[in-house]
């Protein structure tokens, strides 16, 4: 936990919290109070579920899976179990209750597993198999063998082949729950090849899964991903959810296609993909700024030695 002044903390807080400001802040101040955590971090982004932004709320309920603190729980709960919430609020919600991994959730992903929301349903099954498999492992084997320092929904899988990999990742007979071991193993390999294994995934049926496909490869930022993302952010039938995970994996990767696509969909009739095109936008002038190159070079020159 880092400290800070409780007069900044709430102001950060308070900049979170105004719905006059750009969406753009917001998000900056929550991922600074991700970063900060403790009570009032928690408290400040607990207070924004009431916001009339989904992408936004989606967003408070993945950071504080990030965040790992069990005081969190409640407010999760809470939010899962609300059917007036957005589903892929609710599903992260649920993701989130997995990410913290404490076994007192165990009951709750076990009854909203049965969820008529589809996506919602899908996340507390994969989410109650990580807590469970916790039981078994300890969290620092996850850490160890993830090179994005994320919380991720599950262990990656044990193989290293490819070919392998990419037929768990395609079956759609297996558990969500292994195909997913598989999607962050391919991650993990950081290779074109596993890149383009990956982005089959982008055709699988669960949208859920469709979406998490989209998050790892802007995990990944390879351009060769490119294509892909926009094929499913340019198609009107694909789930918003997954639409708006690839608009921000285009954020992520940043080129000058992709900052040319997501200006396209700034005005899209669907809210929370405008939003996730005017996030992405944000990220795409981060990164291509000379602050991230600066930091980005020193990160390199800090892990060379």
């Amino acid at each position: 936990m880092v400290k800070v002044e409780e007069s900044k903390l709430i102001a950060i807080g308070e900049v979170l919290n105004n719905r006059e400001r750009p969406l753009k802040e917001r998000f900056r101040a929550l991922f600074t109070l991700r970063n900060i955590g403790g009570e009032h971090a928690l408290e400040s982004i607990g207070r924004c579920f009431d916001d009339e932004s989904a992408l936004l709320k989606h967003e408070l309920a993945y950071c504080l899976g990030q965040m790992q603190d069990v005081r969190a729980i409640p407010m999760l709960t809470k939010v899962l179990a609300d059917v007036q919430q957005e589903p892929m609020v609710r599903h992260e919600a649920a993701e989130a209750l997995g990410a913290i991994g404490d076994s007192s959730v165990e009951q709750t992903l076990v009854s909203f597993s049965k969820d008529p929301v589809v996506e919602v349903a899908e996340t507390c099954e994969i989410a109650l198999e990580r807590v469970r498999w916790l039981k078994q492992k300890q969290e620092q084997s996850l850490k160890d063998e993830n090179p994005y320092a994320s919380v991720d929904p599950t262990p990656p899988a044990a193989s290293k082949s490819v070919e392998e990999l990419q037929r768990i990742l395609m079956d759609e007979s297996d558990s969500l729950f292994n195909r997913y071991r598989a999607m962050f193993a391919l991650r993990n390999l950081r290779t074109e090849e596993a890149t383009l294994a990956l982005a089959t995934g982008l055709k699988g049926k669960s949208a859920l899964f469709r979406h998490e496909v989209a998050f790892v490869l802007g995990q990944l930022q390879e351009e060769c991903s490119v294509p892909f993302l926009i094929e499913n952010l340019r198609d009107p039938a694909e789930n918003e959810m997954v639409r708006h995970e690839c608009a921000e994996a285009l954020g992520a990767i940043a080129t000058e296609e992709c900052t040319r696509v997501l200006n396209e969909y700034l005005q899209d009739e669907k809210r929370v993909v405008k939003e996730s095109c005017e996030v992405a936008l944000d990220m795409c002038e981060y990164e291509n700024s000379p602050e991230f190159q600066y930091a980005d070079t020193l990160v390199k020159v800090v892990n060379d030695g």
